[in-house]
């Protein structure tokens, strides 16, 4: 049965609202006379700056091979949030339809295949322009449920034990409460939502860059769905990131956020406090909580850009490619002068299948057997069979080619 936006409102309009006043989730944005304003104006234009200098330091080709292994990376990161640790490895299988034999990993890869496929849609530009807009913010959710197994379509109210099955897209028909949060009634996630989408959209720069923390915490606050918040919320940053900034995807804040998760879920609880006197703003909700979180926030995406930076200097990663590379000769799992058209690649960005013969010295029929041998590694990625050799990343070989990509840890709980 499908739920359509009618059957929606007219649900949302027969459950309880309390009649809550919009203002109860001010400030929304931090204001230029807050004494904190030029510390993070600061922060904001130094993230602007090194954003599109590493996106410029980048050849085409590997910014492409870098944004999709980024995909998946902010994949893994954002579900081990959630308490849901699926390998990179595993969710590069299930991309390629390879699933576990256990129903529970089996299902952990569908979620992490629905993951990417809503950053895909992003990435291609999907939200552009409206990334805080209340049809966007639903479809996000949409398209993530749509694609879930019927066992990550529910969910349970920890205070009853009942089960509760989440609609795709559904703006939520119950109360709840998330740590000591109790959140606005039902009947009122429409209305907020609405401020929020008018607070949010349309900004200047700076206060788009300063706005994008704000809206991630006000999104948690306003809770609009049953189940599944935490990633539309996070989703919703890395599209406003991914506008504002121009990052190309290559590089992920869920990474930073999932790494000091305890910070982040502490920033996220006292931002949900209320003003505690008449130093900390003028809204209902602390400033001086939401200025913290904000710091965090932008110090988490400068963090994570230095570390990308630092993964892909084009000498050391050449360095780690081809002395894999040559390892793999002597084991004579690849062809000999494979790493002659790794190398090219990686200084181009990608490679007209015709140029590999020359490269290697040899003839047409030896470089097609070089070039099939690294399409087979998953090292290199072609459109179709005529078209350009670009580099990949496969997640396999993260640990030597990008060490330090994914730690070896334990999933973090989820906000309770």
């Amino acid at each position: 049965m499908t739920i359509t936006d009618a059957d929606i409102e007219a649900d949302i309009s027969a459950v309880m609202d309390r009649q809550e006043n919009v203002s109860a989730m001010e400030p929304l944005l931090i204001g230029e006379t807050a004494k904190e304003r030029g510390e993070l104006t600061d922060l904001a234009l130094d993230l602007a700056t090194r954003a599109a200098g590493f996106r410029r330091s980048l050849p085409a080709g590997v910014r492409g091979a870098l944004a999709d292994l980024v995909r998946s990376m902010n994949c893994y990161y954002s579900n081990l949030i959630e308490g849901h640790d699926t390998h990179p490895i595993d969710i590069e299988r299930a991309l390629k339809n390879d699933y576990s034999k256990d129903p529970h990993k089996r299902d952990l890869q569908h979620e992490a295949q629905a993951h990417i496929a809503v950053q895909q849609w992003i990435d291609g530009g999907g939200l552009t322009g409206r990334p805080m807009a209340t049809d966007s913010i639903r479809e996000i959710h949409r398209r993530f449920y749509d694609l879930l197994p019927e066992a990550l379509l529910w969910t349970e109210n920890p205070d009853t034990k009942e089960r509760l099955k989440v609609a795709p897209g559904a703006l939520r028909q119950r109360e709840v409460k998330v740590g000591q949060h109790v959140s606005i009634s039902p009947g009122a996630v429409p209305r907020f939502l609405a401020q929020f989408e008018r607070a949010f959209s349309r900004l200047g720069r700076t206060d788009a860059i300063l706005g994008a923390a704000a809206a991630h915490h006000r999104l948690l606050w306003i809770h609009p769905f049953l189940d599944g918040n935490g990633r539309v919320a996070r989703l919703m940053s890395h599209a406003s990131l991914l506008e504002t900034l121009d990052t190309g995807g290559i590089w992920s804040v869920a990474r930073g956020l999932a790494r000091d998760v305890e910070a982040y879920k502490s920033h996220l609880a006292n931002c949900d406090l209320p003003r505690r006197n008449d130093l900390d703003g003028r809204g209902n909700l602390s400033q001086e909580s939401l200025v913290a979180f904000t710091r965090f926030f932008l110090e988490t995406c400068i963090d994570q850009i230095r570390f990308m930076e630092e993964l892909v200097q084009p000498d050391r990663l050449r360095a780690r490619i081809l002395l894999w590379t040559e390892e793999e000769i002597r084991l004579g799992l690849l062809p000999p002068k494979s790493g002659n058209v790794l190398e090219a690649i990686l200084y181009r960005g990608e490679l007209p299948r015709g140029d590999a013969a020359g490269l290697v010295g040899t003839g047409e029929r030896q470089a097609r057997r070089i070039v099939a041998a690294l399409l087979d590694k998953g090292v290199l990625t072609s459109e179709s069979a005529r078209a350009p050799l670009r580099l990949a990343f496969p997640a396999a070989l993260a640990p030597r080619w990008m060490p330090g990509l994914f730690p070896e840890t334990a999933a973090v709980p989820p906000r309770s």
